[in-house]
């Protein structure tokens, strides 16, 4: 079995294989070209962005810089999703984020990872799986997102979490390692920040 088959199975594979690398770094020239528009060239992020993305929905905003190993080729964005700055796509392997999520500054979605065995790092192994976000995710500031991670629709993810399992749909999770604190329900219907109300419903 070759390296790109071992790729697609999810396997240790050596990352160095001429076969892998493609065209890597035109990807990441172009999201260079990206993080150098200015935030009034609205038109001009919105062309760029359907050229470094694998997919863009309607009403994306994508603030700079942005950050990606293969410059966001394998990253696919729903609608009316807002990515905030210094956000990391470690895009070796595929990333979904579902429509209406939102991104806080400096999270890291992190697709690959490196054998515990000394002797499989020496030899430039490494592995790869996607990860999923569901619609209308909410992922605090410092977050970082491990491989094969998904996480349900209307889940929030505090900041400095770690995630490193799936989380279900409507949650409040965070920690290191990242875990359920609460379901979301009535109590977030009355408050939207510790005891501040609600007052949207008047």
């Amino acid at each position: 079995m070759n390296n790109v088959e071992r790729k697609i199975k999810g396997l240790p594979y050596r990352y160095d294989d001429p076969a892998l690398l493609g065209d890597q770094h035109s990807y990441q020239d172009k999201m260079i070209e990206y993080n150098r528009t200015l935030a009034t060239e609205t038109k001009k992020r919105q062309e760029l962005m359907r050229e470094i993305f694998a997919e863009v929905g309607d009403g994306c905003i994508v603030e700079t810089p942005i950050n990606a190993n293969w410059g966001c080729k394998h990253v696919h964005l729903g609608k009316g999703i807002y990515i905030n700055s210094n956000v990391t796509f470690v895009d070796d392997e595929h990333i979904y984020i579902g429509d209406y999520s939102m991104i806080s500054p400096s999270v890291v979605f992190a697709t690959a990872g490196h054998p515990i065995l000394p002797v499989l790092r020496e030899h430039f192994y490494i592995y790869t799986l996607p990860i999923h976000i569901g619609r209308n995710v909410w992922i605090g500031t410092h977050v970082s997102i491990m491989p094969g991670v998904t996480i349900g629709d209307n889940t929030v993810v505090g900041a400095g979490s770690v995630v490193t399992s799936d989380l279900p749909d409507n949650v409040v999770a965070f920690g290191v390692p990242c875990r359920v604190v609460r379901e979301i329900g009535d109590k977030d219907r009355e408050f939207y920040y510790k005891d501040r109300k609600l007052d949207v419903w008047e």
